[in-house]
């Protein structure tokens, strides 16, 4: 019997097996979110069962132990990063580019301007994977900038895998991640190229700042992002926790600011104040 029918089958019935399991799943919810109820069995098989072997654990009993040890932090590392999806690219999907260039960052330069506020923008990419969103705004936000002399600009990469971190601090990509999504403006305006791949310029790297933040836990921030970028990742979170996220993600943005969410995420069920709007075949929210 594979693994994934075993994890069907104790997660089902009695006995140690079945607390073992509920203990690996529970491990990888507070870790990064990701909740394997009995449909996901086979993420458990694939991308955990190498870090038994590897960590020469026993069972996945104690894998948990040793990820929840003071002495586990390679272990929980290794977990996360194997679990999260890094599957991502440059200007992926258009759309939310096009609204964040025609509409939303005009829009909000206006707004600074006429309320007097400090020339400021402050731009957050909650689940920024290997980087590749950060820098596709930044691609946006450079074009503008060039008619912005003296603003402060800035844009925020989290994610909760330190390596995809990691990968998005240095912003080297290979030639196949550059040559998805980015065309040959694009990549000779922003990118150097060297022998095995290319590297984000500096005009990009310095618009840029990346930290490893799990959405699950508090965020410092409060009334600080005009603009926020969360797709693709609530999918993966359990209904209460999705909520409370959105809401406190909310808390983070200036009065007026924009929420972008993957193109087949939707909203509504939190509330009024999640009234969609829709600009340039782009959903966005302005949560109130």
């Amino acid at each position: 019997m594979s693994l994934a029918a075993q994890v069907q089958q104790t997660l089902s019935s009695a006995g140690t097996k079945d607390a073992d399991i509920s203990a690996l799943i529970d491990l990888v919810d507070e870790l990064c979110g990701v909740y394997l109820d009995e449909s996901k069995g086979y993420l458990i098989e694939s991308r955990l069962a190498p870090i038994v072997k590897r960590f020469e654990c026993r069972d996945y009993s104690d894998l948990v132990q040793r990820a929840k040890s003071l002495a586990g932090n390679d272990v929980r590392t290794e977990i996360v990063d194997a679990i999260t999806t890094h599957e991502t690219l440059f200007f992926r999907d258009e759309s939310p580019f096009n609204a964040l260039r025609f509409k939303v960052l005009p829009d909000l330069i206006e707004a600074i301007e006429s309320s007097g506020r400090p020339r400021r923008i402050r731009i957050w990419s909650a689940a920024c994977s290997t980087g590749q969103e950060v820098y596709s705004i930044a691609m946006v936000l450079h074009e503008i900038a060039q008619a912005l002399p003296g603003w402060d600009l800035q844009i925020f990469g989290t994610d909760v895998s330190p390596a995809s971190v990691e990968t998005a601090r240095r912003g080297w990509y290979s030639n196949l991640e550059v040559g998805r999504g980015l065309d040959d403006m694009n990549k000779s305006n922003y990118f150097i190229h060297e022998a095995s791949g290319w590297q984000v310029a500096q005009d990009l790297q310095r618009l840029a700042k990346f930290e490893v933040r799990n959405l699950l836990r508090p965020f410092p921030e409060k009334n600080q992002f005009d603009i926020v970028f969360c797709r693709n990742v609530a999918i993966y979170f359990k209904p209460d926790q999705r909520a409370d996220m959105f809401h406190r993600i909310v808390e983070t943005m200036t009065p007026g600011g924009w929420l972008f969410v993957g193109s087949a995420e939707r909203l509504s069920d939190l509330g009024s104040a999640f009234a969609p709007q829709t600009h340039c075949n782009c959903t966005v929210y302005r949560p109130k």
